[in-house]
């Protein structure tokens, strides 16, 4: 078994872990011990409704300290609510489960399982900067661009003005763009601006 390998079933039985309320037994674990043997870690994760992350090829991935910034604005909520958006939300901002169920009213969670959905969902902002950004970046530049994606989606993100300058190499200007978007439905939002003044400053560290 390769060290990659031995990586992604650790990843599938922690969210196997976080979605049984954080505890297996001996038996459920070489049950699922004898699927993979038999039938591979695919069919395992495609089991238990994991998303099985494949090695990364882009210049980086989003830090511990990335995730905390993410976790610190997104906030938890332990049961679903409806955000600005109409949308029904959950944890630390998830809208859609790893086995593509959409959260419903009524759905509760642990803080375990949020942090696992949280990785999960982050996948695709990670997929995002490795697409879009042509530049080389920093840890920091990486980790704040992926709070500012997460935060606003892949569109909004591919179509701005900060991915331009950034792209460019004019990091001062991109910088700068961060102070832009801090606007929903045509209103200035105090948590915004506190969350691009911190995506902005970990820019420019």
């Amino acid at each position: 078994m390769s060290a990659d390998q031995s990586v992604q079933i650790a990843g599938a039985y922690s969210w196997l872990r976080a979605m049984s309320g954080g505890k297996l037994t001996q038996a459920q674990v070489q049950a699922g011990d004898s699927v993979i043997a038999l039938n591979g870690l695919d069919v395992f994760s495609a089991m238990i409704g994991y998303e099985c992350v494949q090695s990364k090829t882009g210049q980086l991935d989003i830090s511990t300290n990335g995730y905390e910034i993410i976790k610190e604005f997104e906030g938890f909520r332990s049961t679903a609510y409806l955000d600005t958006g109409g949308v029904w939300t959950i944890g630390f901002g998830t809208i859609k489960y790893p086995n593509g169920k959409r959260v419903a009213k009524g759905d509760t969670c642990t803080i375990e399982q949020a942090e696992q959905w949280l990785r999960n969902d982050c996948q695709w902002v990670d997929a995002c900067l490795d697409k879009y950004v042509t530049v080389s970046l920093t840890q920091n530049q990486f980790d704040a661009l992926a709070s500012f994606t997460y935060n606003v989606g892949e569109t909004a993100f591919k179509n701005s003005t900060l991915l331009a300058k950034l792209n460019k190499s004019n990091y001062v200007a991109t910088a700068l763009q961060f102070d832009r978007w801090v606007y929903d439905n045509g209103k200035k939002i105090k948590g915004l601006v506190n969350r691009r003044a911190q995506e902005k400053a970990l820019f420019l560290s």
